[in-house]
C-alpha cells in the first residue's frame, strides 16, 4: 500500500497540477457540460468578465482558469499539451513559437483579420502597450516626462531621490518583460542608455506588471517602466496616485493571443471560445470589455503593434537570446 502511495507522491509532484498557481477558478453552472482547462498569464479579476459573458451564451460550458506567468506558461503547456484546451497569454513570441512548433490546433471556421492570426492556430485579441506609470508625488513640482530621453533626464537629475524606487520587469524570469526589452532595443539605443540608469540607481525587478503596481501605489517604487497600461488602468481606485504615460518617441504595443492545444479533446468547445473572444474584443463600439479592445475604439481601425510573424522568433534564437541576456545584465545588475 505505501509503495503505491509513494508511487501517486511521485506522479502528482511531476505533474503540472503540482504547480503552484498564481491563481485558480472555476466557472461553472447549472447546465454545464463540458470543462475547458485554460492556462493563462492574464490575472483573474481581468479575465473574469470575459469568461461569464461567454458563458452567458455558452451555459453548457464550465471554464477552469489556471492562471501563471509567461515564461512558466509556456514551460507547462509544452510539458503537458493534452493537460489544457487553451492557452493564453501576452508574450506573443513565445506563443508564436508554440504555434509554429505545432501546439496549435488549427481553427479554420474562425474569421479574423489577416494581421490578427497566424496560419488560423493563433489569435490576437487586445491590443496593449507597454507604459510608464509613475507615482504622482514623485513629481509634484516637477516635469513628468513623456519619453524614454526624458525619463533619463529626470532620473538623472534626482538620483538620491530614486535610488531603489524604479520597478522594470526581471526578463530572465517574464516571457512578457523579454518581450518588451528585445522590442525595445531593435527600436533605439535609448533603451540601453535607460536601462544603464536604472541598473546604477538599483532598479527592483519584478515578474509582474500587478506587483509593480502595487508597489507603485504604496510607494516602495516611484517609476514602474514597462508595465502594462491594461494593468494600471484597471486600478480606478488610484487614479490619484498613478499616472500612466504612453511614451512619445515609440510605442511598444503587444497583442494577447490564444491557441488551442492539438491534443485538446473539448476543441469544438475550445473553438467556440476562441471565436467568441475575437469577436467580443474585435468590436470597438463594447464598452463593456475589461481588457483593451483588439480595434481601435476611436477609428475603428488597426492599431500599431508588434507584428504578429516570424520575426517574432528572432530573440528566441538560443544565441541571440544568451547575447541580449548578457548585455542586458551588464547594464541591469551593477553590484
Amino acid at each position: 500500500m505505501r509503495f503505491y502511495l509513494a508511487l501517486a507522491l511521485i506522479f502528482l509532484c511531476n505533474t503540472s497540477w503540482a504547480q503552484e498557481w498564481e491563481d485558480h477558478e472555476t466557472f461553472s453552472g447549472p447546465q454545464s457540460s463540458t470543462t475547458l482547462k485554460v492556462i493563462s498569464s492574464t490575472d483573474t479579476d481581468l479575465f473574469a468578465p470575459l469568461i461569464q459573458a461567454f458563458m452567458t451564451k455558452n451555459p453548457d460550458v464550465a471554464v477552469d482558469y489556471f492562471v501563471t506567468g509567461t515564461a512558466d506558461l509556456d514551460r507547462l503547456f509544452r510539458k503537458e499539451p493534452d493537460g489544457f484546451d487553451i492557452a493564453i497569454s501576452s508574450a506573443m513570441d513565445l506563443q508564436f513559437k508554440l504555434a509554429n512548433d505545432g501546439y496549435a490546433r488549427a481553427l479554420n471556421t474562425i474569421v479574423h483579420p489577416p494581421w490578427a492570426h497566424w496560419r488560423k492556430s493563433l489569435f490576437a485579441f487586445t491590443a496593449e502597450p507597454a507604459a510608464i506609470v509613475i507615482n504622482r508625488s514623485a513629481f509634484d513640482g516637477w516635469p513628468v516626462p513623456r519619453s524614454r530621453q526624458e525619463l533619463i533626464e529626470a532620473l538623472r537629475a534626482r538620483p538620491e531621490f530614486f535610488r531603489n524606487r524604479i520597478g522594470t520587469y526581471d526578463v530572465n524570469q517574464s516571457g512578457l518583460g523579454y518581450l518588451f526589452a528585445t522590442q525595445d532595443a531593435r527600436a533605439t539605443d535609448t533603451f540601453w542608455r535607460l536601462m544603464e540608469v536604472m541598473g546604477s540607481l538599483g532598479v527592483r525587478l519584478y515578474c509582474c506588471s500587478g506587483d509593480m503596481i502595487d508597489d507603485l501605489i504604496s510607494g516602495e517604487i516611484m517609476v514602474a517602466y514597462n508595465v502594462l497600461g491594461s494593468y494600471a488602468e484597471a486600478r480606478s481606485d488610484n487614479q490619484n496616485t498613478l499616472e500612466i504615460i504612453l511614451p512619445s518617441d515609440f510605442p511598444t504595443t503587444m497583442m494577447r493571443t490564444a491557441l488551442v492545444s492539438r491534443n485538446s479533446k473539448n476543441w469544438t468547445a475550445a473553438e467556440r471560445f476562441i471565436q467568441f473572444l475575437v469577436t467580443y474584443q474585435s468590436n470597438p463600439a463594447e464598452d463593456t470589455q475589461s481588457l483593451p479592445p483588439l480595434i481601435d475604439r476611436k477609428n475603428g481601425s488597426e492599431r500599431a503593434t508588434i507584428a504578429l510573424g516570424p520575426a517574432l522568433m528572432t530573440f528566441l534564437d538560443t544565441l541571440k537570446r544568451n547575447k541580449f541576456l548578457t548585455e542586458w545584465e551588464n547594464a541591469v545588475i551593477q553590484n
